[in-house]
């Protein structure tokens, strides 16, 4: 994976301080692909329940991220139960890296 431990932990704690310690998240896309170079960080996160407000959260995310790791491209995608669910998803959820 082509993200350093310190950025690895930076996402994963930023998503529970947003979506709480139930999230998971996942990386997909080209940056697990040590071959590969450059690209946006692809982030999944899984959240166990209905969560109000999941579009301000998603921004929160994107912005509190980009503070913290550097002005990057990130794409995030947000599950939870009432997500209706397409292929982005699924390929998502199923190549995805666990942070």
């Amino acid at each position: 994976m082509r993200l350093s431990l310190i950025t690895q932990t930076l996402i994963r704690d930023t998503v529970h301080e947003i979506f709480g310690k139930e999230a998971q998240v996942k990386v997909f896309g080209s940056r697990i692909n040590d071959a590969a170079r450059g690209g946006d960080i692809d982030l999944l996160v899984e959240l166990p329940a209905v969560t109000p407000s999941l579009a301000r959260k998603t921004l929160q995310l994107v912005a509190r991220l980009q503070l913290r790791i550097g002005d990057q491209p990130i794409d995030v995608l947000v599950l939870d139960p009432s997500t209706s669910r397409q292929s982005i998803h699924e390929q998502a959820a199923s190549s995805g890296i666990t942070l």
